[in-house]
């Protein structure tokens, strides 16, 4: 079969969906990656994929720069004929399963996280995206969810019929290449969130929870890796990134394409998200036996249990977080390993890459008799 993976990005593609890839092209198929054109599009050709450069902005919802990206993924679409089209993300699911649907190509979608279109409700362009997902997906033959609460809120709101959805563990980890290191504990306990340095990230409530802890006299590190996005209102200013930096609250690490360098050399890695899918960076820390610290929020609390992996704090409380952080600095090392093994054996037992691949596998086999098949 001729396979499309659809995404906003090249680098995503090749970072989450890689081993989705290889197992596909293992069993003979042919796999198109369909994205806009970066420095990872030739790394996917290096793998064995077909690159189809399809561009897309990814911010932004201008209604004719997206008919105009609908209008492109039809033509690849027409042009490249696959059989069966994997998307993620929000543009290239709503407007993929319309350019498929015109095709007449069943759909199958992946809904990787609400994100910003369902916290901020009342902007112009989560309204408008919230009612493209209600009638975009009236097409799709299957619906993915990566966490329950999503599921629930879209066939609560009648965007999906239920029969068509189905759960899978994120973008699953490959628990081969996350691997957990030998136990060591730094001198001065370091903290590492790893996010786009957006507000929605729980970017605020890091920064606040490191001046209560500093004033409380807790000797630790507390880093940030992750891309600086000065979108409007909902990213961190570089200038207030490099304010936060010249008071030593916190060690800014920039961007990495190697981010289990950086998770290794912490002792705790924490996300104060307001909403997640099922956040990648905790999987791939669960993994490499990391203790956690997240937001009690769709998405974040799958990955914990809490007090065995790691501690739930409450969303948007910075007090709270402060004192989950506290509490992770004092404990012994016996149990902070035994945390961070429950971690490893949490992504084991619930997010190992193959239980996604095997969903995908599955699906594909249930439709393999019919003509097209667009998986979203």
């Amino acid at each position: 079969m001729r396979i499309a993976i659809v995404l906003n990005s090249s680098w995503n593609i090749y970072n989450f969906r890689r081993g989705l890839i290889e197992a596909f092209l293992k069993e003979g198929h042919t796999v198109l990656a369909i994205a806009p054109t970066d420095k990872y599009s030739e790394y996917l050709q290096n793998i064995g994929c077909e690159f189809h450069p399809v561009a897309l902005e990814k911010k932004g919802s201008n209604p004719l720069k997206d008919l105009k990206y609908m209008r492109r993924l039809y033509n690849t679409y027409k042009k490249t004929q696959p059989d069966v089209v994997l998307q993620f993300t929000i543009k290239p699911n709503i407007y993929g399963t319309l350019a498929a649907s015109m095709l007449n190509i069943p759909v199958v979608n992946n809904v990787c996280g609400l994100g910003t279109v369902f916290l901020r409700k009342q902007r112009l362009s989560s309204k408008v995206a919230r009612m493209l997902y209600k009638f975009s997906f009236r097409f799709p033959k299957k619906v993915f969810f990566q966490n329950q609460d999503d599921l629930s809120l879209f066939i609560a709101e009648k965007y999906i019929n239920p029969r068509l959805t189905d759960l899978v563990p994120g973008s699953g980890i490959p628990l081969d290449k996350f691997k957990a290191g030998d136990f060591n504990r730094n001198n001065q306990f370091t903290f590492l969130l790893i996010a786009r340095l957006i507000y929605d990230k729980g970017i605020l409530e890091y920064i606040e929870a490191v001046k209560l802890l500093r004033a409380q006299g807790i000797d630790a590190r507390f880093q940030l890796l992750g891309a600086i996005e000065e979108d409007a209102n909902l990213g961190v200013p570089k200038k207030q990134l490099d304010t936060w930096i010249a008071e030593g609250l916190v060690e800014y690490l920039g961007v990495s394409d190697n981010v289990q360098e950086m998770i290794v050399k912490a002792d705790c890695v924490v996300l104060p998200s307001y909403r997640e899918g099922t956040p990648r960076v905790l999987l791939e820390a669960a993994s490499m036996s990391k203790p956690l610290i997240a937001t009690n929020v769709p998405g974040c609390k799958q990955t914990i249990d809490n007090g065995v992996n790691g501690f739930l704090c409450r969303l948007q409380d910075a007090e709270d977080f402060a004192e989950k952080m506290k509490k992770m600095t004092l404990l012994n090392d016996e149990e902070l390993m035994l945390m961070g093994e429950e971690s490893r054996k949490k992504a084991e037992r619930e997010f190992d890459e193959k239980l996604v691949v095997q969903k995908y596998m599955d699906t594909i086999r249930h439709f393999g008799n019919s003509k097209k098949i667009v998986l979203n």
